[in-house]
């Protein structure tokens, strides 16, 4: 019998606040998924007193930041209902996330149809936008995304870009509770 490997964990604050910036970029994917850009402008604004004041500070950032530069920050997450395996291989936290891993006890004909919905979906939401969908999926399975997806697809340009963040830094701060160090 295997053990389940270790979920990673960030190290503790003042330990990323001393690793050079390839390894704090490094680290910060387990929050933002490999978003450069605002690594490298977080990097110098260490040091940080902790990890919220570290996604705070990421918040004003994100705001500040031209749209194209925003849209770099929000196309690192991997598309919901994107293929399992390469979720998993880009972003362990999404595939936990997006619920991939309790798939297998749905019913298959809901969960394929979600995964064609969720297709479609995202064609024409980057389509509209220009940018991925991002939604803090807070446990909800794919079938309850397609609806949000939907609705979203008719928000002004501005406001979806808005959203997109948000749901990005609550992303941020959900996986802080389940990565930060004991």
């Amino acid at each position: 019998m295997t053990a389940e490997p270790l979920a990673p964990r960030l190290p503790p604050i003042e330990q990323l606040n001393r690793l050079g910036e390839p390894d704090f970029a490094d680290r910060l994917t387990l929050l933002f998924e490999s978003a450069p850009r605002l690594a490298a402008a977080l990097s110098k604004e260490r040091p940080f007193a902790s990890y919220d004041a570290l996604l705070d500070r990421a918040e004003a950032i994100v705001a500040a930041l031209p749209e194209r530069e925003q849209v770099e920050i929000v196309n690192a997450h991997p598309r919901i209902g994107e293929d399992a395996a390469s979720v998993r291989r880009t972003s362990a936290q999404s595939y936990r996330e997006q619920g991939y891993d309790r798939e297998a006890a749905l019913d298959r004909e809901q969960v394929e149809r979600a995964y064609r919905d969720l297709d479609a979906l995202n064609r024409a939401y980057e389509a509209r936008f220009g940018f991925r969908f991002v939604v803090f999926v807070d446990g909800r399975p794919k079938a309850q995304i397609v609806d949000v997806m939907r609705a979203r697809l008719d928000h002004p340009h501005q406001e979806e870009m808005a959203t997109a963040l948000r749901d990005m830094l609550l992303i941020a701060r959900d996986r802080l509770r389940s990565l930060a160090p004991p």
